[in-house]
């Protein structure tokens, strides 16, 4: 091993450790059961399949029931655990640009009718394709993405949505902390430009833009293809008498191509995956808002959100699909002229590198396999998964390909989130443990003999509501 790559193994070490030790000062109450099973999560063989599978872990040196004990009754320092987590080393774009995914993905609970907060999230059907929705928790993560083509992400944040909770609202409000803890973790500055976040089709970017529109963010996100935008409006005509200055501009209905006016841009591309992409951009294009649903509380008239609208007309789809129709994408900045298409269509492609680091959570660190009653219990539980993979990240350049014979050989910058777990038992000899040994104890009494309890309430699977004040 060369001097260079053994004096970045030894700063890598550095700083796992230094992160563990942090991640242990967050866990102030049954700190030490909570950090030991982050390890039996990193350690176990194979996947998580359940709790009590952790807790007889090599890594895990207390007993089930300290385990459940600590989900229940163990407290977590989020805040401090979220500054941990932003202070890490972030991948960046072009000029330094942070680009940050949002999206939601759910903790199906659909017979747990003893358990709170529950909602109806999204679920996609895996027979026609058609969604349907299941009751649930569902989870907002922020991750960071990269630059390449990788499944890493940087997860930065969580959030849990509740009944009571406008959807959007929420959304921003998450934005607006993630955006001030990067500036206070020296991770972002005014200087190097707003940081840009990359939303799917599910968000309201009509109305995140408008509540984030003195906030240091640009939105790029997906829209349906059955929405209709406007252009700026013109001059009053001459030959009208009198009346109020038009406020819309001429109709573009995304879905028909002969209401599209001429693009400020239009240029071509060619894609590794999808072959020949063209592009074209229209500036200062916003939507005929009416005072209903989110907008109903808001003064009259409604405002003009203006952005850029980028469609994206690819040769092919993976699979050698033929694309049926275009893509649409929505650009909080209304200057088409000055942004660049290629490059945004390319940060959105990577919006999906979280799918792969959902799929990730769940299906190997076990991130819904828990038969939890409480959503507290499901918040500690998820930010310890969160943890845990950032132990990953910084476990990269340090862990070995132990690969199944039917596996290709990966480079040490090419390893997978499941190849590196893989090896992390070895990572963690070498770190050390700051978990406390457990002391011995008697078993407990035990459950006591009769019934001794009330059959716990029925709680209602809520649904999101809007809220009619808008102003905030």
């Amino acid at each position: 091993m060369s001097v260079p790559d053994q004096h970045a193994r030894v700063e890598s070490i550095a700083e796992l450790t230094r992160f563990r030790r942090e991640l242990r000062s967050c866990l102030p109450a049954r700190g030490d059961a909570l950090f030991e099973l982050t390890d039996a999560i990193l350690c176990a063989e194979g996947p998580v399949t359940s709790l009590a599978e952790l807790s007889i872990a090599e890594v895990h040196r207390r007993g089930h029931g300290a385990l459940y004990d600590a989900l229940d009754c163990g407290r977590i320092d989020v805040a401090r655990l979220r500054m941990a987590l932003a202070g890490l080393e972030l991948e960046r774009g072009p000029g330094g640009q942070l680009c940050i995914a949002l999206d939601v993905t759910p903790w199906p609970r659909p017979d747990a009718e003893c358990s709170p907060g529950r909602l109806h999230c999204h679920r996609p059907c895996r027979c026609d394709g058609d969604r349907q929705t299941i009751p649930g928790w569902p989870y907002q993560f922020a991750v960071a993405l990269g630059t390449g083509s990788t499944s890493w992400t940087a997860p930065l944040d969580m959030v849990r949505l509740q009944p009571q909770d406008d959807a959007t609202e929420v959304t921003a409000a998450q934005i607006r902390d993630l955006v001030e803890r990067l500036a206070r973790a020296g991770q972002w500055h005014p200087d190097q430009g707003p940081v840009l976040f990359v939303l799917d089709s599910g968000y309201d970017l009509v109305r995140l833009s408008w509540l984030l529109a003195r906030e240091p963010v640009l939105l790029l996100g997906r829209l349906r293809g059955d929405r209709v935008m406007y252009g700026p409006a013109g001059a009053r005509r001459s030959d009208l008498p009198g009346g109020r200055p038009p406020r819309h501009g001429a109709r573009l209905k995304l879905s028909e191509a002969g209401s599209h006016p001429a693009p400020v841009q239009e240029t071509a591309s060619v894609h590794e995956r999808y072959g020949r992409a063209a592009l074209r951009c229209w500036s200062r294009m916003h939507p005929k808002l009416e005072r209903r649903g989110p907008w109903a509380g808001h003064e009259e008239p409604p405002p003009l959100v203006e952005a850029t609208l980028i469609r994206v007309a690819v040769q092919r789809l993976p699979g050698g699909r033929t694309p049926d129709d275009a893509m649409w994408l929505w650009y909080s900045d209304p200057d088409g002229a000055a942004c660049d298409p290629e490059r945004l269509w390319r940060i959105y492609l990577r919006r999906f590198d979280l799918e792969h680091t959902f799929r990730f959570f769940k299906q190997t660190l076990g991130l819904t396999r828990p038969r939890l009653r409480r959503p507290e219990q499901g918040d500690r539980w998820v930010w310890l998964v969160l943890a845990a993979y950032a132990q990953l990240r910084l476990a990269r350049p340090l862990a070995q390909d132990l690969r199944r014979p039917w596996e290709r050989v990966l480079g040490p910058d090419r390893l997978t989130p499941g190849r590196v777990r893989r090896g992390y038992r070895r990572v963690r000899r070498r770190v050390g443990t700051p978990a406390g040994a457990a002391k011995p104890a008697r078993p407990g009494p035990g459950r006591p003999r009769g019934r001794t309890s009330v059959p716990a309430p029925r709680y209602p699977v809520g649904k999101n509501q809007y809220k009619t004040d808008t102003s905030a």
